[in-house]
């Protein structure tokens, strides 16, 4: 089993980090990771996450070249789900679409935890698009970029728990990490603040090896 996990953002990075994630979540299969070097940066926002939709359909040909079995977009806005799903030869999840559906799962109510302002309508409509409005308690930005989440450190796991801390004051029971960034995160966060938190990267892991298992 081949899952490839698309990062819409120009930073390599980012790539490396959630692939080992995945890796270590999917030991059985082979897991690749490319990155959209035609992308910006980091993907904060619609007119971002727009800029990256092209270069991501240009690795569609490659992708099928490689017969990889499943694509996971590696961006919890879900970049150009939609688009990449209609042209791409196998299954195609986001990470954010991945990690709703687990913590729906759960049976209570969820929140997410993103980084800047500017992500949070394009998170708040794909609750909606998901069908998980009255499961979500909010989208609760943290006010760190994408490429200092991805640098982590004390002042970047100071902020994180404290919106986590928000999310669950907000009746939130699992909390999601709404970035790529945050995956590598996620187990010293948990301890931290004593939640259940659900990553996309983990999450899509998982779920594409279900849409694909023979």
């Amino acid at each position: 089993m081949r899952l490839l996990y698309l990062n819409p953002n120009a930073t390599e990075a980012m790539t490396d980090s959630m692939v080992s994630v995945a890796r270590d979540a999917a030991p059985g299969a082979e897991v690749l990771g490319w990155t959209n070097y035609l992308g910006p940066p980091a993907i904060q926002g619609p007119e971002d996450g727009e800029a990256a939709v092209e270069g991501l359909l240009s690795l569609l040909p490659e992708a099928r070249a490689a017969a990889v079995d499943a694509i996971v977009i590696g961006c919890f806005d879900d970049t150009g789900l939609g688009r990449i799903r209609s042209a791409a030869h196998c299954p195609v999840i986001g990470i954010g679409q991945a990690a709703m559906s687990l913590a729906a799962l759960h049976g209570n109510r969820f929140g997410i935890v993103t980084t800047l302002d500017v992500s949070v309508p394009v998170i708040a409509a794909n609750v909606d698009l998901y069908g998980h409005r009255q499961a979500c308690v909010g989208v609760f930005a943290s006010g760190l970029p994408v490429l200092e989440v991805e640098g982590g450190g004390p002042r970047v796991e100071d902020r994180l728990a404290m919106t986590i801390a928000g999310a669950k004051a907000a009746g939130a029971g699992a909390i999601v990490l709404g970035c790529a960034g945050m995956s590598r995160l996620r187990h010293s966060l948990s301890d931290r603040t004593d939640t259940v938190l659900i990553d996309g990267v983990v999450a899509s892991a998982i779920i594409a090896q279900a849409l694909v298992y023979r």
